[in-house]
């Protein structure tokens, strides 16, 4: 089939720009488009006309959007135009453009740099997925540290085919930056890396000399001549609860780091926020060298990729994010939250700390930031048997992955964490008796 004339002008655009780009893309990447004319073109046309018989929503009478009552009463601060209407596949305007800016100001290295104005997603999940869409083909290697979001096995390998190369996630107390070094010389010029910080299942960001080390190998992999893509798994952005830790994304750095690696920052307010239910997330992209244009054409893909699987991110949702974003008690709000998260972290260091005979039975994986942190067992120790006696004897969950188990404390009363690491103990002895 020949390739739709709308995607060879993105082609052509990013071509012109960074061939470099073209070829990370796979050949789904390549082909897909937004539809700047057909049916969305001619919707555009008649904007503001008197009669407007294109989109397809229902009006009333005097022109607002056809609701319910009985659903819109349940809403009332948000307008029915913010909320009922189809959002466009980009995502709402004014959200981009707020997002752009409070990346800078979480990030302030970006401030002056140029990025990409962020594409809206079904949250994070999708944003993955649409990642996945854009760049992997069917038996391309996918690099990221061994201990990784398990979902990523449905984004990754099952839906587009991507082959895992993994490497030690922890050398030592720290990241394994020899061990990325390493997976980046095998193989071809194509690379794809994911890297999560906060990590999950892990809980562990990287000190700021560990980012500095992974930011030289992966400018020294590009000035080698490898095609890199880095995905940068924000999804845990900004809790970070020890000194020392890296607070910026790795994409303030990435993004104008060299022409040969497009990083792709994946965030979005799921936990940031702490709406999780309402499915808000970005893509933003960033390259050295790039011009307004070629970001307009990945944005451009991106949101093809968009109206090509779920059309377009709730209306609602991204208005109510938007509504957060702009109220005056918004920062108090966070840091209350935030030091709830760290009141426990702190909690889980102060158990680990005061009892040490936990050490025969688990021992705590590095960790300092996000939601969770691991305990590897003792030799002997089956983690599933463990759980099951923990939800039997115990009324206690938690996940048990090969041979250590996963604890979200961000779940668990700040009171409750003694207790949760006594269970642990206690059933891992009788498991070991």
């Amino acid at each position: 089939m020949a390739p739709n004339p709308q995607a060879e002008e993105l082609n052509g655009i990013i071509t012109a720009v960074n061939p470099v780009i073209l070829s990370l893309l796979s050949a789904k990447g390549k082909a897909i488009f937004f539809p700047q004319k057909g049916i969305l073109g001619q919707t555009a046309d008649a904007k503001g006309k008197a009669i407007n018989a294109t989109i397809g929503i229902a009006l009333e009478e005097d022109g607002s959007p056809m609701r319910l009552a009985s659903i819109a009463c349940e809403i009332p601060a948000i307008d029915p135009k913010d909320a009922f209407p189809y959002a466009p596949s980009f995502g709402k305007p004014e959200l981009r453009k707020r997002w752009k800016e409070m990346l800078a100001e979480k990030n302030p290295s970006l401030k002056g740099k140029c990025y990409s104005l962020p594409v809206v997603t079904h949250a994070l999940t999708h944003a993955l997925s649409m990642c996945g869409y854009l760049f992997i083909n069917e038996g391309d290697e996918l690099i990221t540290p061994d201990l990784y979001w398990g979902n990523y096995n449905l984004c990754f390998k099952n839906a587009y085919g991507a082959s895992f190369s993994m490497f030690p996630l922890f050398a030592g107390e720290g990241f394994n930056t020899s061990g990325l070094a390493e997976a980046l010389k095998k193989g071809g010029s194509k690379k794809i890396v994911l890297l999560n910080f906060p990590n999950n299942p892990a809980g562990y960001t990287p000190t700021v000399k560990e980012y500095e080390r992974i930011i030289a190998i992966l400018l020294a992999s590009a000035e080698s001549g490898k095609h890199l893509v880095v995905l940068c798994d924000d999804a845990y952005f900004g809790l970070i609860y020890r000194r020392g830790i890296a607070e910026e994304s790795l994409f303030a750095q990435l993004c104008d780091l060299h022409e040969n690696l497009l990083a792709v920052k994946i965030d979005g307010a799921t936990k940031e926020d702490y709406v999780w239910g309402l499915r808000v997330g970005f893509i933003t992209y960033g390259i050295k060298g790039a011009t307004p244009r070629l970001f307009e054409a990945l944005e451009a893909k991106t949101a093809g990729a968009v109206r090509g699987s779920i059309s377009n991110v709730s209306h609602l949702s991204q208005s109510l994010v938007l509504k957060a974003f702009t109220h005056p008690s918004y920062a108090k709000q966070k840091q209350e939250k935030y030091a709830i998260l760290k009141k426990r972290c702190d909690a889980v260091i102060s158990v680990l700390e005061h009892h040490p005979e936990y050490g025969e039975c688990f021992t705590a994986l590095p960790f300092n930031s996000g939601y969770f942190m691991c305990v590897a067992l003792a030799e002997g120790i089956d983690s599933e048997r463990v759980r099951q006696m923990l939800l039997k004897d115990y009324s206690t969950g938690v996940i048990a992955l090969p041979g250590m188990l996963r604890l979200a404390f961000s779940a668990c009363r700040t009171s409750d964490i003694p207790d949760l690491f006594e269970n642990i103990y206690q059933a891992c002895k009788s498991l070991k008796a």
